[in-house]
């Protein structure tokens, strides 16, 4: 009995690519018989499909697999959702740089044949849970697998913050904010930022200040089990936001407390067996590849 007999599919909205290769896909599903079913929004994209159509929700119910096909953004808004289903997500890149999304249109059947027949290795990814609280009690909640990031917003203004880590007192600063990173995002913001590229098995969360007015302050790498406390200054004149993987913002005021810690939750992403980090970064950040002969 095969493994992944129910698939779901995801795909990004508003592209023709996405739109080819999810034609391209689903057929390839549909000829080998497996059960596909569409995202709601996806089967939005795909008139006259004849396919069973469930929200996100439900996919993580009935699917024995989870396919998106679009960026590294759609993978991270999938993540989310499915991440207390435990259902595993597999990437097709229809985007950019594509860390999470390493399966190629080009090549995607011949791949995908061989995933589905079990050839595939398999990891977990941790998120991070985000909460804004404001005069004790909470005013909003997130999750991200790449990063939580303060920021100012639309005002050119510094943010005035304080940090806590496990209830310790680290600094006072002033900065344009911070970006608190997991290890899957080390590769993305927290990597323009400044931030080190962690590999995606450490159990390690990334502070980046983000244009700190001192040059003193560097990233902190600190245990993934840390919980992390963000005080907005009194005496802010601007009122920051506070953003889960670029996709979702919640707005802060002066005095509010940002909380964020580990989620107790997992997502499982699937590979194809000849994937590897280090060749993703050499590809995806253009690293040579070997050191040309003199």
């Amino acid at each position: 009995m095969d493994q992944f007999r129910n698939i779901g599919v995801i795909g990004r909205m508003g592209s023709d690519k996405v739109v080819e290769a999810l034609l391209q896909l689903n057929q390839y599903l549909v000829t080998n018989h497996y059960h596909v079913i569409l995202e709601e929004d996806t089967a939005s994209m795909l008139a006259g499909h004849g396919l069973q159509v469930a929200s996100k929700k439900l996919l993580g119910e009935i699917c024995d697999l989870v396919i998106v096909v679009g960026g590294d953004g759609s993978l991270l808004g999938a993540a989310r959702e499915l991440a207390k289903s435990k259902i595993p997500l597999l990437g097709v890149n229809r985007g950019r740089l594509g860390f999470l999304t390493d399966i190629s249109p080009s090549d995607m059947e011949e791949r995908l044949g061989k995933v589905l027949a079990g050839e595939y290795v398999e990891e977990t990814r941790f998120l991070l849970d985000g909460e804004v609280e404001r005069n004790g009690q909470p005013l909003g909640f997130g999750t991200a697998l790449n990063d939580v990031v303060l920021h100012p917003g639309k005002s050119t203004r510094m943010i005035g913050f304080d940090l806590y880590i496990d209830g310790h007192f680290v600094y006072s600063q002033r900065s344009d904010g911070l970006i608190v990173s997991t290890p899957t995002g080390s590769t993305a913001y927290s990597l323009s930022a400044g931030g080190p590229i962690m590999h995606p098995k450490l159990d390690a969360i990334v502070l980046v200040p983000m244009f700190p007015h001192t040059l003193s302050s560097r990233p902190i790498v600190v245990d993934g089990k840390s919980e992390i406390k963000l005080v907005i200054g009194e005496t802010n004149a601007t009122y920051p936001q506070i953003s889960f993987d670029g996709q979702m913002n919640i707005a802060c005021a002066p005095g509010d407390i940002i909380r964020i810690a580990k989620k107790p939750f997992k997502i499982r992403l699937i590979h194809p067996t000849d994937h590897n980090f280090y060749a993703t970064c050499r590809d995806k950040l253009g690293w040579a590849s070997e050191i040309s002969a003199s």
